[in-house]
Formats: structure tokens, C-alpha cells, sequence
């Protein structure tokens, strides 16, 4: 089969790790006799750089004939000073309102051969964990109205908007019933819904919804509670489903329990099979260059790519399967190397992930 990927470096170290994943996009297509064709664009700083916004028109027209998008990182100090609205997180922002991608799924999972990266105790995870965290990506207060205006003292005040409808909280909701149905059957809907109107409509139409969903247990909770028990028992989670801002929050402590933020792959999905596949870690430019960055995340999304935009499990599976085993091994990059572990740059990494497949 044929299929049309476009490639989003972007800044940092997204081109080092993007090169690692798409070297497994390669000999994927290899193994299975695939034809993967991979259009590189710009997005983030280096779209700035080049022509002037974050996100080119050309950028978001390839991406939307595309099969699926992969992407690195975007982002870095030397654009901090521009206004909101054409910093290279715009461009993130503006991408996935363009193709409708409405879902981020972010898995957050402990190897069994890295619990010792964990920076909790060891009673904590002794199980592992394996949290999936459904966060609602075009809504909520990043995309609310927002603005400055002067105080009746004189003095500037900024204000930024949390609103949602029913149909984008039902539509996110409905992916976390989804998704747990495939999982263990329990979902937890995570809110504020003791001070934030928009968090008691959430909880309303969540509970309306879960009555098409009878074998999935739901639980709801307060996302600064949400928040504490992800540290103090994060084996008690399945499925977390919750908006924006809490997500973006929840979704990097889920991640970080893990051991590394450089370890975790997302996808970002919308109600057709398109996606929009990245690492949750950031652009992190004091490492970029320097073969330091752990490219497993990114290869981790290729994975998630073959399966939910691709419909190719059995790749999806080689993908997860040769990680878990190059870990096994003991070889680690810097981020997540402990006493006894054998150090190693990006470039390696990714050929030892990639021999494991072929």
C-alpha cells in the first residue's frame, strides 16, 4: 500500500529525533512492502525563519493531503520576544485546529527495565503503569477570547476565556469512553467543578453520555486532586479524560512519573483517520546538535501512527516491541540512564531500534 506522510522537523532537537523515526518509517515500509512517501515542511521557529509565520499556508495544505503528519518539536529562546500570535507555538495551535484534530491521546507507560527511572518510590510503581490520557485539543481557554484592558485605577489587566459547548465536551468524552472500553472499562473525567461553570457543564454532559457506555466504570475528580493522586497512586488510573489546559498540566506529570519526558508518544486525532503524531517533549535547544537527545518518543509516535491513522498493527506492535527489547538490553540515552546501563547517543538509539525491527 501507498501511503502520503509529511515530516515537521521544526526546532530544537525535532530534527534529530524526526530522523531517527523516520528511519523506522523506512524499513517498516521494507518489512511489510509499504510505500511510504515523506514530504518534509515547516512549522514552529524555523517557519518563522523561512517565511515569516509559524505556520505557512503551504505547510497546512500538504499536511491536509496527507495520510498522516509526524512531527518533532517547535519552539526555542531565540523567539521568545514575538508577540503570541506568531510564536512558533502558534503554529502547533493553528495545525491542529486546521486539520480538525479535536483528541490527544498521550499514553504514559513505565518499562518494566526503567522503573528505577522513575522518580517515585519503588513500592509506587512496582506494577508499572500504563495511564492513557485523553485531552481536548481545540477548545478551552487557549482558543478562548482573550485580550488586555485598563483597570478603573489605570493599571493593565489581561484576561484569557475557558468556554466549551456540549458538543466539543461530547465529542472528547466519547473517545475516552472509546478508549477505555478498549482498555480496562474505567474512565476518569477530570474537571473543576466546584468553582469553573464550564467544568460543571463538562461533568453534566459526561454523565449523560456514560449511559451508552454501561461497562465502563466512571469516576470523576478535581483536577488539583487529579494532580496529587497521579504521584500518590497512579496505578488507580486507566483513562483520564479532561479539556485542555488540564490535560496539557496532567498529560507532562503523567509522563515525567514515567521516568522520562523524552520517552512518551501522542497522537492527535480527529473524526476521520488523519493524525498528527509528535513526542510530548519539548524543542529542549540547549542539547540540540549534540547526538544527547533520546529519540524514542518520537519513534514510539511512529508506532501509534501505524496503528491509528495507518491501520497497520502489526508494524505498530514491531515498533513497541523493539523499544521494549533495546531497553531490556540495558541501553539507554542520557535522560534515563541509571548504574549498570550503557550510554548512548540519538544516532544509536534509533539503529539498535531499527535492527530490532528488521
Amino acid at each position: 500500500m501507498k501511503f502520503n506522510i509529511t515530516v515537521l522537523p521544526g526546532d530544537g532537537i525535532g530534527p534529530e529525533v524526526t530522523r531517527e523515526a523516520v528511519e523506522i518509517i523506512n524499513v517498516l515500509g521494507e518489512k511489510y512492502g509499504h510505500s511510504f512517501e515523506l514530504t518534509e515542511e515547516k512549522l514552529g521557529g524555523c517557519a518563522i525563519d523561512a517565511c515569516g509565520v509559524p505556520l505557512p499556508d503551504k505547510t497546512l495544505e500538504t499536511c491536509k493531503s496527507s495520510h498522516a503528519v509526524l512531527l518533532g518539536a517547535v519552539g526555542g529562546p531565540k523567539w521568545d520576544g514575538l508577540p503570541g500570535n506568531i510564536r512558533p507555538e502558534a503554529g502547533l495551535l493553528g495545525i491542529r485546529g486546521g486539520l480538525g484534530l479535536f483528541a490527544n491521546l498521550r499514553p504514559a507507560v513505565i518499562y518494566s527495565s526503567l522503573k528505577e527511572a522513575s522518580p517515585l518510590r519503588a513500592d509506587i510503581v512496582r506494577d508499572g503503569i500504563d495511564i492513557m490520557v485523553v485531552r481536548e485539543l481545540t477548545g478551552g481557554i487557549y482558543f478562548g477570547k482573550r485580550g488586555r484592558e485598563k483597570t478603573p485605577s489605570g493599571s493593565e489587566a489581561a484576561f484569557d476565556t475557558e468556554m466549551y459547548s456540549t458538543e466539543e465536551i461530547e465529542r472528547i468524552a466519547r473517545v475516552g469512553f472509546e478508549s477505555a472500553m478498549k482498555r480496562n472499562k474505567r474512565l476518569t473525567s477530570v474537571d473543576k467543578a466546584n468553582v469553573l461553570e464550564s467544568s460543571r457543564l463538562w461533568r453534566e454532559v459526561v454523565i449523560k453520555l456514560s449511559s451508552e457506555f454501561p461497562e465502563v466504570s466512571l469516576s470523576h475528580m478535581y483536577v488539583d486532586n487529579a494532580a496529587m493522586q497521579l504521584v500518590r497512586n497512579p496505578m488507580q488510573f486507566d483513562v483520564i479524560v479532561t479539556g485542555n489546559m488540564f490535560g496539557d498540566i496532567l498529560s507532562d506529570e503523567a509522563s515525567m512519573i514515567t521516568g522520562s519526558i523524552g520517552m512518551l508518544p501522542s497522537a492527535s486525532l480527529g473524526n476521520g483517520t488523519l493524525g498528527l503524531y509528535e513526542p510530548i517533549h519539548g524543542s529542549a535547544p540547549d542539547i540540540a546538535g549534540q547526538d544527547k537527545a533520546n529519540p524514542i518518543a518520537a519513534i514510539l509516535s511512529v508506532g501509534m501512527m501505524m496503528k491509528y491513522s495507518l491501520g497497520l498493527e502489526s508494524a505498530s506492535q514491531d515498533v513497541e516491541t523493539a523499544v521494549k527489547n533495546v531497553l531490556d538490553k540495558g541501553y539507554r540515552t542520557g535522560d534515563i540512564a541509571s548504574k549498570g546501563t550503557e550510554v548512548i547517543g540519538t544516532r544509536a538509539m534509533g539503529e539498535l531500534i531499527k535492527k530490532e525491527i528488521i
